[in-house]
C-alpha cells in the first residue's frame, strides 16, 4: 500500500510543479503558481520519505532540521533587493546536493564492484559534471552580484582556449568513467575539474549578463536534477528536472533576444571589461541637472507619466517611494505606467518583483515590447536608475558594444528625468548619449532620497 501511495503523490507533485510554472508567467497568478510550487515540493519530499527504500530516518531528520534553520533565515532576513543572490545561491545548493547524491551512487557502485550499464553511468557522469559546475558557477555568480569579486569580467590572453581544454579534459575523464577504463584517481580529478570549470566559467562573464547566467545556470541545475533522474530511476525527478532545465533554457533565449546577444557572446565575450566608460569624455560634455521641486512641477503638470526602474532602483530600495509618488500622481489624474525591460535589474523579473513589493498594481507593469510606442505621446519619462536599457546608442552606434540591442524609446518622451548618483557608466562601460540630450534633466542623488523629496514637494504645488 505504502508503495502505491508515494507512487501517486509523485504524480500529485509533478503536476503541481507543472501547474506552478504556467502560473508563474503572469504577475497577476504568479502568487499561486510559488504557493503550487511548494506544495509540489512538500508533496515530493513526503513522496520520497514515503518510498520502501528508505531503513532509517535519522539522518534525514538532521538534515531537514540544519536544511531548515539555514533555508528560513536567509528567507526571511533576505531583503527583496538581494533577490538575485538569494537564486544564485539557492542554484549552488540545489546543484550540489545533485552532485552529491551522485558522487555517493558512484561510489556505492565501485564499492559493491557493480556495472549498473553504460546508460546509467553517462546519466551519473553528467549529472555530477553539470552539479558541481553549476554549484562553483553559482556561488560565483552570488559573488559578482554581491560585489564580493569584481563585477567587471576578468579576462586574460587564451582564456576561451584553456577553459575548453579544462572541459575537453574533464569529458575525457568522464568517458573513461564510463567505459570502466578509468584508474581510481579519475573520479576525484573529474570532480576537482568540475568545480574549476564553474569558477572559470563565470569570471570572464561581466555584471551586466548576469540575469542571462542565472538562467542558464538554472536550466544546468534542471539538467543535473534530471540525469539524477535517470540514474536512480526516479520518475519524479526527470520530470521536474526535464521542466526546470527547459524553462530555464527558453528564459537565457528571451534574455538573450532582449539583448541582441549570443549564447556564445554572454559566455566567452567578456561583455563590459571597459570598466568606467569614457570618463574624460564624460566631465567635458555639459548637462542640464534639475531639483526635486522642478522635477515636481514637471509631473505635476503631465498627463502622462512612464516610469523605468532599473538597478539603481534596487539599490537605494526606492520602490516604497516611487508607489508613494505614483499615488500622489494617479489622485492628481496623471495617467502612471511602468515600463519594464527584460534585462533591467540584476535577475529575470527583479523590477515586477520589487515594484509587486511595494504594491505598486499588476496593470502599471507593462513590457518592453508593449509600451515602446507610448513614448512619442508621454509627456515625462521618469528613469530610476536604469542605463544601458535606455541607451540611444543601441539604435544609432553600430561600433557600440550594445548595438541591436532593444531598448525603450525614453529618448522620445517629450521630457526625460533621469535619477542617479553620478555620470558613470553602467554595466556595458559606455557612454549614454540620453544624459546629454537637450530635453533630459539629471537629478543627481540616491534614488529613495530624491523621489522622497519630489513626492513631498506635489503637496505644496497643489496649494500653491
Amino acid at each position: 500500500m505504502t508503495g502505491e501511495i508515494w507512487q501517486f503523490t509523485y504524480i500529485a507533485a509533478a503536476l503541481a510543479i507543472i501547474v506552478s510554472i504556467k502560473w508563474l508567467n503572469s504577475p497577476v497568478t504568479a502568487r499561486k503558481g510559488v504557493m503550487a510550487g511548494q506544495i509540489g515540493m512538500l508533496l515530493a519530499v513526503i513522496g520520497t520519505l514515503l518510498r520502501h527504500e528508505i531503513v532509517n530516518y535519522e539522518w534525514i531528520l538532521i538534515a531537514l532540521v540544519v536544511g531548515g534553520a539555514i533555508g528560513a533565515p536567509l528567507a526571511y532576513l533576505m531583503p527583496m533587493t538581494a533577490v538575485p543572490q538569494l537564486t544564485a545561491l539557492s542554484h549552488a545548493f540545489g546543484a550540489l546536493a545533485a552532485a552529491l547524491v551522485g558522487t555517493a551512487e558512484y561510489y556505492r557502485y565501485a564499492t559493491a564492484g557493480e556495472n549498473p550499464g553504460m546508460f546509467t553511468l553517462s546519466a551519473l557522469a553528467i549529472e555530477i559534471l553539470l552539479g558541481y559546475l553549476t554549484a562553483t558557477a553559482s556561488v560565483m555568480a552570488f559573488a559578482k552580484l554581491q560585489e564580493l569579486v569584481p563585477t567587471r569580467p576578468m579576462v586574460y590572453k587564451g582564456q576561451n582556449f584553456v577553459n575548453l581544454t579544462l572541459l575537453a579534459g574533464t569529458v575525457v575523464l568522464g568517458y573513461l568513467m564510463i567505459t570502466g577504463n578509468a584508474p581510481d584517481w579519475a573520479f576525484p580529478v573529474y570532480i576537482v575539474l568540475s568545480l574549476l570549470f564553474g569558477i572559470l566559467l563565470i569570471i570572464p562573464i561581466g555584471g551586466g549578463d548576469m540575469p542571462t547566467v542565472i538562467a542558464l545556470l538554472n536550466s544546468y541545475a534542471g539538467l543535473s536534477a534530471c540525469a539524477m533522474g535517470f540514474a536512480l530511476s526516479n520518475r519524479l525527478l526527470i520530470i521536474a528536472g526535464a521542466l526546470n532545465a527547459a524553462s530555464g533554457f527558453i528564459l537565457s533565449v528571451i534574455m538573450c533576444k532582449a539583448r541582441n546577444r549570443s549564447f556564445a557572446n554572454v559566455l566567452f565575450g567578456a561583455f563590459g571589461q571597459a570598466a568606467g566608460g569614457p570618463a574624460g569624455k564624460q566631465e567635458a560634455r555639459p548637462v542640464r541637472s534639475a531639483s526635486p521641486e522642478d522635477a515636481a512641477m514637471l509631473l505635476e503638470a503631465a498627463r502622462k507619466v512612464i516610469i523605468v526602474p532599473g538597478y539603481g532602483m534596487a539599490v537605494a530600495q526606492a520602490q516604497h517611494k516611487l508607489a508613494e509618488l505614483t499615488d500622489a500622481l494617479v489622485k492628481r489624474g496623471v495617467d502612471v505606467k511602468f515600463a519594464i525591460h527584460p534585462v533591467a535589474g540584476r535577475m529575470p523579473g527583479h523590477m515586477n518583483v520589487l515594484l509587486a513589493e511595494a504594491n505598486i498594481p499588476y496593470d502599471r507593469l507593462v513590457e518592453m515590447e508593449d509600451i515602446n510606442d507610448e513614448f512619442p505621446e508621454t509627456d515625462v519619462a521618469l528613469v530610476i536608475g536604469a542605463n544601458d536599457v535606455v541607451n540611444p546608442a543601441a539604435r544609432t552606434d553600430k561600433t557600440s558594444p550594445i548595438y541591436g540591442m532593444p531598448i525603450l524609446n525614453v529618448d522620445k518622451a517629450h521630457t526625460v528625468m533621469i535619477v542617479k548618483r553620478s555620470m558613470n557608466a553602467g554595466f556595458a562601460g559606455i557612454d549614454n548619449e540620453l544624459y546629454y540630450d537637450p530635453k533630459t534633466l539629471m537629478l543627481f542623488g540616491d534614488a529613495k532620497a530624491m523621489v522622497s523629496a519630489i513626492a513631498k514637494e506635489l503637496p505644496a504645488l497643489a496649494t500653491a
